[in-house]
Formats: structure tokens, sequence, C-alpha cells
């Protein structure tokens, strides 16, 4: 998650200098049809070396652009050996976080995917335009899809050759012309959150002005199930919006924000979320994988344990309220003697209890006999979760035997029986 910085206003200040730079990625193609790009991101079938060129994009000069190097086409008249090259002008449309995607080889991984992109309503006739679409996944999580126009054969010159391997228009220079019509994108692909909070699902987009936006749907899908939570029409008068959940409209329609806002997160909000945006020529969609999760409270009980003869106390640890199952818990004994902590392995355990807000809570017992425990000592019951940075430790006292009164007066008597004892005899000597 990015936040802005906070503080108080400052003046305005010139725009930063740009430049525009040529971004070269390698991809891999898949023959698999994307099917409105509904398919699974890394489940293609048959995968061929692919490179997509961005032409002439827009970035921000932060002079360290001074090493970048213009992408060269590869040599004329290719042969049937000839790589599968997309050019890619994005006049029309932006491209989203062109400077991570420069820098990504020193910064970060992309993984680029482009596979053919098919809709009835993308082209009718014999002579259909190529449509595909590329699929962007950098390490950070950010997350880009670009809808490309290909070639249109009958916008070829008669002599235009086909590429050997996709059997489509390629230029003098053996690439394949393209344009972007369309771009999704996001800042998370996975999210974890705490139970009560508030997140905001990124997605925004920009499509080319001959295909404008026509709807927007945000479902969640969760153990087989799937439920929409927003869905709106352009042209509608009111959006069909679950409770907890916001999109601002307004911002939508004004700057392709499509981002859905989720307050008061819970147990059951967790899951695959999908923003789903459609044109009149398209539609693209960015899953986002939602966890949340909720740390454990931890409370030991009693914190001071004392032996009173031969008996066998038991100490109580109880850890409540986490979220998901899975938790560590262990026991170990610290005494003065000694400089680190001995685990214990004779601890039981309840079974996991389920609350009404989704939570877990389970509870372990630490059973302590007089006849073998080395008093005083400190006894730790150590919790592990995920929702946890670092693990939990609640600690109890054993503390060492105290005398009884009577005790104190029986030793003090027979104390003195000896102190005259003694005095007696070193006077009768003398």
């Amino acid at each position: 998650l990015f936040s802005l910085p906070k503080g108080p206003a400052k003046a305005p200040t010139s725009a930063a200098p740009s430049r525009r730079v040529d971004i070269a990625l390698g991809c891999s193609y898949s023959e698999e049809d994307a099917k409105a790009v509904l398919r699974a991101f890394g489940s293609s079938s048959s995968e061929q070396p692919a490179t997509l060129v961005l032409r002439n994009i827009t970035v921000r000069d932060d002079h360290n652009l001074d090493e970048v190097t213009e992408y060269k086409d590869p040599q004329k008249n290719p042969v049937s050996s000839s790589p599968i090259i997309f050019e890619a002008s994005a006049e029309s449309v932006s491209i989203p976080h062109a400077e991570s995607l420069l820098h990504s080889d020193c910064n970060e991984e992309v993984n680029c995917e482009i596979s053919p992109y098919n809709m009835q309503q993308a082209g009718e006739g014999p002579c259909q335009t190529s449509w595909f679409v590329a699929t962007l996944q950098l390490s950070s999580g950010i997350r880009v899809t670009l809808v490309l126009r290909g070639p249109n054969c009958s916008s070829q010159e008669d002599n235009a050759t086909a590429h050997p391997k996709l059997r489509i228009p390629m230029s003098l220079e053996g690439t394949l012309l393209t344009t972007v019509e369309l771009q999704l994108s996001s800042w998370n692909s996975f999210l974890r959150t705490h139970v009560g909070s508030s997140v905001t699902l990124d997605c925004r987009f920009e499509s080319a002005p001959s295909s404008p936006l026509s709807s927007l749907e945000w479902r969640r899908q969760h153990q087989g199930h799937s439920h929409i939570l927003f869905q709106y029409e352009v042209g509608s008068t009111d959006p069909a919006v679950q409770p907890k959940v916001h999109v601002d409209v307004a911002e939508l329609l004004r700057s392709g924000d499509a981002s859905l806002g989720l307050r008061g997160v819970s147990v059951e909000d967790e899951g695959t979320y999908i923003c789903l945006v459609s044109t009149q020529l398209h539609q693209a969609q960015h899953m986002i994988q939602l966890q949340v999760v909720q740390p454990p409270r931890v409370h030991v009980t009693p914190e001071i344990l004392s032996f009173e003869g031969d008996v066998t106390a038991t100490l109580t640890c109880i850890i409540a309220g986490y979220y998901p199952l899975d938790v560590s818990v262990s026991w170990t004994q610290k005494t003065p003697e000694g400089d680190t902590e001995i685990p214990l392995s004779n601890a039981r355990f309840s079974s996991h209890q389920k609350s009404q807000d989704g939570t877990y809570s389970i509870t372990s017992y630490l059973s302590i006999s007089s006849a073998t425990a080395q008093a005083p000592a400190i006894y730790s019951c150590r919790v592990s979760h995920l929702a946890l940075a670092e693990p939990i430790s609640v600690s109890a006292l054993l503390k060492a035997p105290e005398q009884t009164a009577s005790e104190g007066l029986a030793g003090g008597f027979i104390a003195t029986v000896i102190f005259i004892i003694v005095l007696f005899v070193v006077l009768r000597r003398r």
C-alpha cells in the first residue's frame, strides 16, 4: 500500500521533466485463446518466447535515463524462424507504472504473458482485426493488463508478408504493429488486513475514445462461492451495491478509478476480488487476493504459583481471538541457574473453538509437580501466528517454598538448645 505524505499544503511546483523512451520486455506468447481475458494467469498450455516493445512512452526524467538505449528492430526480410515481436503504440491510452516497467531489470522482475484476445465485438467478417492481451505482473505486486489491437489484413499492402508463426501481417522489419486500446492496472494482487479495518482494493483503467466504458463489476469468490458486490452500467441511475462496499462513480467516470472501498472488514470478507471493466469492444479484469488476519490474545493463569506440600499444580494458557486457524503454542522453563529456556513437552491442549465473529481460541495446560519442579523458576507460554510480527511470550513465576510460622519457631528453639549445650561444654572445660 502507498500513502501520500502528510503535512501542510505546499505551493504548486512546475511539472517534473519527462522523456519519451521505448520499453522492451521479454515475454512468453501463448497460443491459448484469452476468451475475454478470463483465463488464469500463468496457465498457458503452449508458450513461445516473445518481446513486447512499448514505443514512445512518456516517463519521468529523474536523470537516470542516460544509459537507456534505443530498441533496435530485427534485420529485415526475416525467415521462417522470425521472433515474435509486438510493437505497441499508446497514442490514445497512457501506460501506467511506466517507470517501474522501464527499470524492471534493476529494481524488480516482470512476468509478461501475451495471448490472443477473442470477442465477437472485436471484429466480424472474413477479414477480422487481430487482438491480443498482454498481462504484466511485477514482483512488487503491480499488475497491468493491455488489450492490443493488431494489424487488419485489409489495411495492409497486397504484398505484406504474414508472420510465419502467427499468420498475420507484419511490418517490413518483421514485427507486429499494434496499438493499446485498453489498459487496466492495480497496485496490488495481494493484500493482508486485520479484522475491523478498512481497505481499498485498487483498480484503474483507461480506454481509447472509440471504446468508452460500458460497465463495471466487482465480484468476490471464496471456497467455490461467488457474490456480486458492486455492479454499474453507464447511463443507469444507481449502481447495485452491497453493504460495506463503496465505489466512487463520479471518479470512475472522470479518471477511470474503479477502486473498491471495503469498511469494517470481517473474516467473511476474505477471498478473491475480481474487478471486471467492460467497454463497447473489450473486457479486462484484475484479481486481488484479500487475506484477513487477527492476532491472538494470550493470558496465563495463575501469574504466581507456589507449592504447599507434595502436590501437582496446573498453569493455564488461554489463546483467543485469532484468525486464521493455524497457531503454534509451546512451553518453556527457565531457572536462575540456567541461561537458556528449556522446552517442555508435557502440555495438553483443548480443541479449537470458533466464536461468532469467525475467530478461534484454544487453551493449553501445563502440569507441574512439586516432586520434580525446581523453584524458583519461570514458565513461559509462547505463541506464534501469521498475524504476529514476532511470537508472544507470557510467563508465570513459580516461587520457592516459604517457611511457616511454626517451622520458624521450631527452628529457633532447636538453635537455642544447641547454643546452650555448646556453651555448657566450653565452660566445664575451663
